[in-house]
């Protein structure tokens, strides 16, 4: 390879495939067992390695896996960000948490005024969304100050860790409350109903109205409400405790949203304070860590800061991009590859794809990918653009099932569509990256914490793929041995001709 035929400064396509993670081949991995010969030829025929996005490597705590908000952030930032479960736990560990003013001042409050605390946050110890773990804290919280009434209203999860596990975490919840001293169930409910993001507000309203006005099934048990769910952990019915008939809302109470992760608690956090408003109630209200919500919650840590990454070199250089993706994974090609930041700059296109109806990805593994592609091809035949980033959904999506056949679809539907994706950046001059967010599909069973070997739809610690395919035969070079998402957005601006920026402490790997 000659010094001219590495030269960058070319246009290019950055493809996260969502959920591509990378394992031995195993009876339980859908990445290996699916029919991918175009993913196959492209890392066996063009420079490959793959990339840490799990734990320290891209700022969670060692061990925890990736997860797509993470693995976008630091694509975008170019270096590890201090992830707000990490964050949390560190307040955690060295009181900050306990002694936060604000926390402090709203227990007292209630303890003055005999009024309730609400705990409200999805009750596993994923790491995705939330840790079960950080209850303790704020129970621990509420019994030294003296609160009254602390009631806790579980979301049941079965996406982040194995379906048929909620009971094993109820007992875990009755048990923190038990050591603290304080706390009492209220309400179950499936995270399907409460952490809907995709304006269900049907699906919302059910979690609302049980938290804020105890209306749902009267059980006698949180366990009671968990064996009779048909479909699962995600969607335990709206389920209301017998003895908590009391543990709605009542005016001058307090709520600590206890999700770390914003995205999908914030369309019921935002529901229920204007219903409580709209019904002459007021609560005072904080979240664990910082909410992008409408309403005004104050946050008990701060989020890292997360600019100086790629969006912002590209707007300094005057670089064009374009943004495409799924509605469910819209959000990680913008805001999070831009640093948490929202504003959609001058050189920037956004183009989200949805489709009609609630969908069924078991049935539909293929879901919308054909109109991503269809964008993905339009955006890189124009010459004006100069960088197209992309995220393909269905990996993680439908792996998010527990589904092994339909993961296998989506990992072969995928693997059409970067044909095309190939040609057309042929076809325009183009190079392209590859690369997976987070692991997934490569790891569809985990052992429960029962022993039993069951269906998993989580996210995983495994490396992901990172491939580049140059622009032009003969450009190619070896990438080293190992990387982490740390490293994309650094390669990225080195093959637009750029140098990396000076926030990032990732390398370019060409």
């Amino acid at each position: 390879m000659t010094a001219q035929d590495a030269a960058p400064g070319g246009p290019g396509i950055l493809l996260v495939l969502d959920g591509w993670g990378h394992a031995q081949p195993g009876a339980d991995n859908a990445v290996d067992a699916a029919r991918t010969p175009v993913l196959d030829e492209l890392t066996r025929r063009h420079p490959s390695t793959l990339a840490d996005a799990s734990g320290e490597a891209v700022g969670l705590l060692p061990g925890t896996v990736g997860n797509s908000e993470i693995g976008h952030m630091v694509i975008g930032a170019g270096r590890p960000l201090p992830y707000d479960s990490l964050l949390v736990q560190q307040h955690i560990d060295s009181g900050e948490l306990r002694e936060n003013p604000r926390l402090v001042a709203l227990l007292d409050a209630l303890a003055a005024g005999v009024g309730a605390l609400h705990l409200v946050g999805l009750c596993s110890d994923g790491q995705i969304h939330a840790n079960v773990g950080h209850l303790s804290e704020l129970l621990a919280a509420a019994a030294a100050r003296r609160v009254p009434r602390v009631w806790i209203h579980v979301i049941t999860d079965g996406r982040d860790v194995a379906d048929g596990t909620a009971d094993t975490y109820l007992t875990q919840v009755t048990a923190l409350a038990a050591a603290a001293g304080t706390g009492q169930i209220a309400s179950v409910i499936g995270r399907g109903y409460a952490m809907d993001k995709a304006g269900n507000l049907e699906l919302t309203d059910k979690a609302v109205h049980l938290v804020a006005d105890a209306v749902g099934a009267e059980v006698n048990t949180a366990s009671e409400a968990v064996h009779a769910s048909e479909r699962g952990d995600e969607w335990v019915a709206p389920s209301i405790l017998r003895d908590a008939t009391a543990a709605g809302i009542a005016d001058g109470d307090g709520l600590v949203w206890f999700n770390f992760r914003s995205d999908r608690i914030q369309q019921l956090a935002d529901r229920l304070l204007d219903h409580v408003a709209a019904t002459a109630r007021t609560v005072h209200t904080l979240s664990l860590a910082q909410y992008d919500t409408r309403a005004d919650i104050p946050a008990l840590v701060q989020r890292a800061d997360a600019s100086g990454g790629l969006a912002d070199e590209l707007t300094a250089a005057g670089v064009r991009s374009v943004r495409i993706a799924e509605a469910e994974k819209f959000e990680h090609v913008t805001y999070y590859v831009n640093g948490r930041d929202s504003t959609v700059r001058s050189v920037e296109e956004h183009i989200r794809i949805t489709g009609p109806g609630a969908p069924d990805y078991r049935a539909r593994p293929e879901m919308n990918l054909d109109q991503v592609t269809d964008a993905v091809v339009e955006a890189a035949a124009r010459p004006g653009v100069d960088l197209v980033i992309a995220n393909l959904a269905n990996i993680d999506v439908v792996g998010h099932t527990g589904d092994y056949s339909a993961t296998v679809k989506a990992c072969e539907h995928t693997d059409a569509a970067v044909a095309r994706i190939v040609t057309a950046a042929a076809q325009s001059g183009r190079w392209l990256l590859l690369v997976g967010d987070h692991g997934n599909a490569e790891k569809m069973t985990k052992q429960a914490p029962d022993g039993t070997t069951r269906p998993y739809g989580g996210h995983t610690t495994h490396p992901v793929p990172l491939v580049v395919v140059p622009s032009h035969e003969g450009a190619g070079t070896a990438l080293p041995e190992r990387a982490t998402l740390a490293d994309v957005a650094p390669t990225v601006l080195h093959l637009l001709g750029h140098k990396p920026g000076s926030a990032m402490t990732g390398r370019p790997l060409l």
